[in-house]
């Protein structure tokens, strides 16, 4: 697909008919100081990439806070208009756009910006009106404009315009070489562009929990691998499929995830009969996190992340975090360490991964479990278990016997 590079500020000149495009405004970003062009770089990378996958040809500019998509020369009425809706709803999706509106673009004349804000008779009446003239030297003041605007959408329909409780605002914005006209929009994902951050590792269950804690660390700007551990040969391969599912449901946000499995039931079936007995979940998530460390060394990652919630369950009181701490050196990210499962739930029923999770399967972590766990782990007793197992060394078998799989986006 061809993409006019974003660096490339020359703005092509406007045709006689409004034309449709896509803004996307800038959150976060716009408050960087003088390393915000590298975010600015990463976003516009992460754009591309993602409207490679909608096979239209676009061009991209930008200017001070807002990047415009265009549709190409080539494409006109409703075809264009049907790219433009697909290209707000894909970027809408996009890490460190804080809104996405789906607008028209037109000469900067006072009479065409008028009739293009006539409202389309296909969408729902526009009750109000805002307008932001950046460019001074446009011929009529922004009241007069306005009141243009609210006059046409009055003589349309008949109804009157209420600018201080609308039903729908509408905005025009007088730019230096053409005007935009555009409807409120959608609401984006803000915070900062995937990659900003570096690359971490998620283990991933197929539970509720860990694809919103990889969620909310792709929206602080880190780049997520995805690594699942499945009770196989032990299980089927259920949890396999779910966690194939959640890391395609969560790829939309950053592009080309990675997920590997491991089957992790023999290493369970060790740990067991190493004499675990009430630290058999503390010790194989130890094992998990030791896995994940080796892991996460050969893909380039500097951090684990892990849906752990503080009290949410017996292996997560805050003396058993301290002993997965020490289990290994990289830094274990707990986005959702102070969340409810309420807040969690809902924010996985936002970012659609809930209907997913919530799917039956035999998670590893339910096999072998004791009938009763141990809440306050003495590290010392975990480190004597690992050292009984050669557990340094399993971590390197179990890393290296992963299974990758990517999305399937055909």
């Amino acid at each position: 697909m061809p993409v006019t590079p974003l660096a490339d500020r020359a703005v092509p000149a406007v045709g006689t008919l409004p034309e449709p495009c896509v803004l996307l405004k800038l959150g976060e970003v716009v408050l960087k100081g003088g390393n915000r062009q590298q975010f600015e770089r990463m976003l516009q990378s992460n754009i591309r990439r993602a409207l490679r996958e909608l096979d239209t040809p676009v061009r991209l500019w930008q200017r001070d806070g807002v990047i415009v998509i265009r549709v190409a020369d080539d494409a006109a009425g409703p075809a264009a208009a049907s790219a433009a809706d697909k290209i707000a709803g894909r970027t809408r999706d996009i890490m460190g756009i804080a809104r996405v509106c789906r607008a028209v673009r037109v000469a900067k004349d006072p009479e065409v910006t008028v009739a293009a804000a006539r409202p389309d008779r296909e969408r729902a009446l526009l009750a109000g009106h805002q307008r932001d003239r950046r460019d001074k030297r446009f011929p009529v003041t922004s009241a007069e404009l306005a009141t243009r605007i609210g006059a046409r959408v009055q003589q349309e329909y008949g109804y009157p315009v209420n600018l201080k409780h609308p039903d729908t605002a509408l905005f025009v914005e007088v730019d230096q070489s053409e005007v935009f006209v555009y409807t409120e929009g959608y609401r984006g994902q803000g915070g900062l562009p995937v990659g900003m951050s570096g690359r971490g590792l998620v283990l991933m269950s197929g539970g509720i929990d860990s694809p919103v804690a990889a969620y909310r660390m792709m929206r602080r700007g880190l780049r997520c691998d995805f690594l699942h551990f499945s009770g196989m040969p032990l299980t089927g391969p259920e949890s396999v499929y779910k966690a194939y599912g959640l890391m395609h449901q969560l790829d939309r946000f950053q592009g080309g995830s990675r997920l590997f499995v491991v089957a992790f039931g023999k290493a369970q079936q060790r740990l067991a009969s190493s004499g675990a007995s009430r630290l058999q979940i503390v010790a194989q998530r130890r094992l998990m996190l030791k896995t994940g460390e080796v892991l996460a060394g050969r893909l380039g990652g500097a951090a684990l992340v892990t849906g752990d919630s503080l009290g949410q369950v017996s292996s997560q009181t805050l003396t058993n975090l301290a002993a997965l701490d020490d289990a290994v050196g990289l830094p274990i990210l707990r986005p959702l360490i102070g969340c409810d499962k309420v807040e969690i739930m809902a924010e996985a029923r936002r970012i659609r991964t809930l209907a997913l999770s919530e799917l039956p399967d035999q998670d590893c972590c339910t096999l072998l479990t004791p009938r009763h766990v141990e809440t306050r782990a003495r590290i010392d007793d975990l480190r004597r278990i690992e050292a009984r197992l050669d557990a340094a060394d399993l971590a390197e078998e179990l890393a290296g016997l992963a299974q990758e799989y990517r999305p399937d986006h055909a």
